[in-house]
């Protein structure tokens, strides 16, 4: 091969992951998957997508070597192929973020109101977890918080949040979380624990975006 083949080809290998996650959908099944392995089915619900087209989603990921699957009976599960991907896709919102207003507009109409938003940084919100200051909750489903979770979060999912007012308390503030800026759930638990009067703010961060930061994380240890 000449020069030029040898690099063309070199850059063709890295487009491939580029032409894998130039779609909406295969950026959100890197989302849903950073939390925890899912399967076909499971996806398929979550983008209200029907389970061929999924299925085609999940398989054009698998090409570029960015999840993996399994069977799991008559069930097909995919996980990611490492944390790396999962920072890939911190990185690619990262980025959009910094230079499409289009996207920082629409976050802006998620938020609506800046009050809602936790005002410390995550090295002040380890320590005053830590110190029991402030109550962490992940209002992810309990088996995303099982796979791994912030340091001291309890889980709460947010479907559960209203029959469990009685865990939560009134004199310290209620940090929720879930999948990261993108997820609607935290703002669910907000207006839920808000309307109710509890003082509660929300983090923006996931466990992607933490990790992505270098921060601390509780994680399932592997089953042998």
């Amino acid at each position: 091969m000449t020069k030029r083949q040898i690099k063309d080809l070199l850059y063709e290998q890295v487009a491939r992951i580029g032409k894998a996650v130039a779609s909406p959908k295969r950026l959100e099944l890197l989302e849903l998957l950073a939390q925890d392995e899912k399967s076909v089915d499971q996806l398929a619900v979550e983008l209200d997508i029907d389970i061929k087209l999924a299925s085609a989603h999940l398989r054009a990921l698998r090409e570029a070597r960015l999840v993996t699957s399994r069977k799991d009976g008559k069930f097909v599960v995919y996980r990611l192929s490492g944390d790396d991907v999962a920072g890939l896709w911190v990185t690619l919102r990262e980025v959009a973020q910094e230079h499409l207003v289009e996207l920082r507009v629409a976050l802006d109409q998620m938020v609506a109101e800046p009050s809602k938003l936790l005002k410390v940084d995550r090295e002040t919100l380890l320590k005053q977890a830590k110190r029991g200051e402030v109550m962490v909750i992940d209002v992810r489903p309990q088996s995303e918080y099982d796979k791994a979770h912030l340091p001291y979060a309890r889980s709460m999912p947010v479907d559960e949040i209203a029959h469990r007012l009685s865990e939560l308390p009134k004199d310290k503030e209620i940090v929720a979380y879930c999948r990261g800026p993108f997820c609607l759930f935290s703002e669910e638990a907000y207006q839920l624990l808000s309307d109710r009067g509890y003082r509660v703010q929300k983090l923006l961060d996931g466990v992607s975006e933490w990790q992505a930061a270098g921060m601390p994380l509780v994680v399932q240890t592997a089953k042998e």
